[in-house]
């Protein structure tokens, strides 16, 4: 196999915010690459449960865990506490975030609390958590996600403060990269355009479409093709890098 492709057989993954959208076409692709995989679910029990058992029907090592994750100091620290319990991590993806569309005189500071704690707070806490065993080991993988078009600073006029905890993931990112270099541990920031979700109902899909290019919304497949090859690369060129999915969005 090509280095620069890389191999994940044999891997183990956690991917926070897995059982739906994003998250699930994640562990799809990687457990389609021979990576063993732990999904965290959220609020649904029942869409957790069909995942796991899609993917060990298909062949994959794959369980489960379900942790609502509220907007509270502590919340993110008992994540953090579970994860001695889930064994050796090799791979970070982090899928969650939570999306507000509101101006910012609407903005609340419950909303601000929110929104940087689960957006930025969070993904940062896991990794903090997981890189020391992931370099000590010499091979570990970090890949996070940003929303659409906050791969760099932006004004916005409906959801400024989604951005712009998102938009500091690119900090996080970066910083890691740098620290992780040396140590075999890459990390990578996608930013998807609009993606095809089963959470968006048939009008944001109708609405979507009017701004993608050619009127096509990629699929949480694409984006997850794209994704897990920028990390299964060996060495990990893209490290530190704001990798924009998006086909040339342009608002």
């Amino acid at each position: 196999m090509d280095a620069l492709q890389g191999d994940l057989s044999g891997r183990r993954a956690l991917v926070v915010g897995g059982s739906g959208g994003i998250g699930a076409a994640l562990c799809r692709e990687m457990t389609g690459r021979g990576v063993s995989i732990i999904v965290h679910g959220g609020s649904s029990a029942d869409r957790l449960a069909n995942l796991i058992a899609e993917l060990r029907a298909r062949g994959a090592e794959a369980e489960g865990f379900l942790m609502e994750l509220q907007p509270e100091i502590g919340s993110v620290g008992r994540l953090i506490s579970a994860l001695p319990e889930l064994g050796r991590i090799d791979i970070l993806a982090v899928a969650f975030g939570p999306f507000l569309r509101k101006s910012l005189s609407e903005t609340s500071a419950a909303d601000w609390e929110r929104l940087a704690l689960l957006d930025l707070a969070l993904p940062g806490a896991l990794a903090s958590a997981l890189f020391p065993s992931m370099a000590e080991r010499g091979w570990g993988r970090i890949l996070l996600f940003g929303g659409t078009r906050t791969d760099g600073i932006r004004a916005y006029s409906t959801n400024a403060a989604y951005a712009a905890a998102k938009t500091g993931l690119a900090v996080l990112a970066k910083s890691l990269a740098i620290e992780g270099s040396g140590r075999g541990v890459g990390t990578v920031l996608v930013c998807p355009g609009l993606v095809d979700t089963e959470y968006l109902s048939a009008r944001e899909r109708l609405e979507q479409a009017t701004k993608a290019p050619r009127g096509r919304l990629l699929s949480a497949d694409q984006v997850a093709r794209a994704a897990v090859d920028l990390i299964a690369a060996d060495p990990c060129l893209a490290s530190g890098s704001a990798v924009t999915l998006d086909c040339g969005l342009a608002f």
